[in-house]
């Protein structure tokens, strides 16, 4: 199907019927930048977040995995530059009082809403402020952490005691973030509460060739797992960002961008980071953030290239990936084209029919022993055969397992014990025996 077809407003309504992402607290009007991951979003999330923590984490000995704490200690932050310098330009508009980001406004001047003249344009601090404590003063003043990446670089010389790596070495989390956005847009792709996939990996700055090395061995491995999550290679695009929009730290920085429905956006960060951070925490802390190389006999600071994964823009960009329309049977259908590594459930079992027990009894049978193996599996019984079908590709199904009468045994000895495995993709049905079903299934 053509991407033209592939639209927000169908992957929105397909979510919010099928139970992936809800409007945070909907019932009360909604928060905006919020959402609520249902059934099968977070099952869909889980998949990603587990793929990428085998692959970055378990399957490496280079790499220390952390869950470090969202609230830290505001000096944190003042030694990282949010403090000073996290902010976005904000102008409000004169007549309605609404407020915009300068820098996403074609036209500088007028109120995209209202068409009144727009105010001067404001820097505005993303970070949300709370208070740690009985008293609310500005000795107790605190963050919503607006990055997972502070919690790494205050835990450097934890790893460092504790594990006495060898560089180079990383230090990997899959965390929640908070970014008080100005205007909150495009579903979940830009929102105030969000998770990130980080990895801050430690590089010897004396060997530039190995660091120039490195750096183009993980921007490989970020291409290798959006191919394992199943995009497609020609929605993919690499942006060597200039140095005029760079960050202040970064002496190299690579965006990914993917072909979004409303345009292509930044999906992934690698950024060569230099020893910005460790020596600004060091600076700040007083506490010596050094490395000290046995083999040298000689004392430095690490540079630090960080790999950036947003989770929410994965999953929507996942899920705009998948939605597919075709004509299958002569009839129109919408479905989920997962690749089986990431699809909410693996497979659906069902009888052929609910009112016949004999048929429920061996379903059942056969779905809890697939549910032992492989936990992703549904159990559907709802409306006939086609109904279930349907409702099951919407929601990214690969296989629907069907057990009918020739699995008892009524057509013959050759089917008996088989079962009528159906197809998402090709709509193609086969008989496969219920011992090969794991194997046949398992993603």
């Amino acid at each position: 199907m053509s991407s033209e077809y592939v639209t927000m407003e169908k992957i929105v309504s397909l979510c919010k019927r099928r139970g992936f992402i809800y409007q945070g607290s909907e019932i009360y009007g909604g928060l905006a930048g919020t959402w609520d991951y249902g059934p099968m979003g977070v099952e869909l999330k889980n998949n990603i977040k587990n793929l990428w923590w085998k692959m970055f984490v378990q399957e490496r000995d280079d790499m220390y995995g952390m869950d470090t704490a969202i609230l830290m200690h505001p000096k944190v932050w003042e030694a990282s530059g949010h403090v000073s310098g996290f902010s976005d330009p904000l102008v409000e508009c004169t007549k309605c009082k609404k407020r915009f980001r300068a820098d996403h406004l074609e036209n500088k001047e007028k109120c995209p809403e209202c068409g009144g003249k727009l105010g001067e344009a404001r820097q505005f601090n993303m970070m949300f402020k709370t208070h740690v404590g009985a008293t609310e003063d500005a000795a107790s003043v605190s963050y919503l952490r607006p990055e997972t990446a502070g919690g790494m670089f205050v835990n450097f010389k934890n790893i460092l005691d504790t594990f006495h790596p060898k560089l180079p070495f990383g230090m990997a989390q899959i965390g929640k973030a908070f970014r008080n956005e100005i205007a909150p847009r495009d579903f979940t792709f830009r929102s105030r509460e969000f998770e990130q996939m980080e990895i801050e990996y430690f590089v010897d700055p004396r060997d530039e060739k190995s660091v120039n090395a490195k750096f183009e061995e993980l921007y490989g491995q970020q291409m290798d797992f959006l191919k394992k999550i199943g995009l497609s290679e020609n929605k993919i695009h690499k942006i060597d960002v200039p140095d005029s929009d760079r960050a202040h730290y970064s002496k190299r920085s690579v965006d990914t961008e993917y072909d979004f429905p409303f345009g292509q956006k930044e999906l992934l960060g690698l950024a060569y980071r230099t020893d910005f951070d460790l020596k600004a925490h060091t600076a700040m802390s007083t506490v010596d953030l050094s490395y000290y190389d046995e083999g040298g006999k000689e004392r430095f600071i690490p540079h630090c290239i960080e790999p950036t994964f947003g989770v929410d823009r994965l999953v929507l960009a996942v899920l705009s990936d998948a939605y597919t329309e075709d004509d299958l049977g002569g009839e129109v259908r919408t479905y989920l084209k997962f690749d089986k590594s990431v699809a909410p459930v693996k497979a659906a079992v069902f009888p052929l029919l609910k009112n016949k027990p004999e048929l429920v009894a061996k379903a059942r049978e056969v779905y809890l022993a697939l549910k032992k193996e492989i936990p992703q599996i549904m159990w559907d019984d709802n409306g006939n055969i086609g109904k279930r079908y349907r409702r099951q590709d919407e929601i990214g199904t690969p296989v629907c397992i069907t057990i009918d009468f020739d699995t008892l045994g009524e057509g013959g000895d050759e089917k008996k014990d088989t079962v009528t495995v159906r197809n998402r993709d090709t709509g193609e049905q086969e008989r496969v025996a219920i011992s090969e079903l794991n194997k046949y299934i398992a993603p």
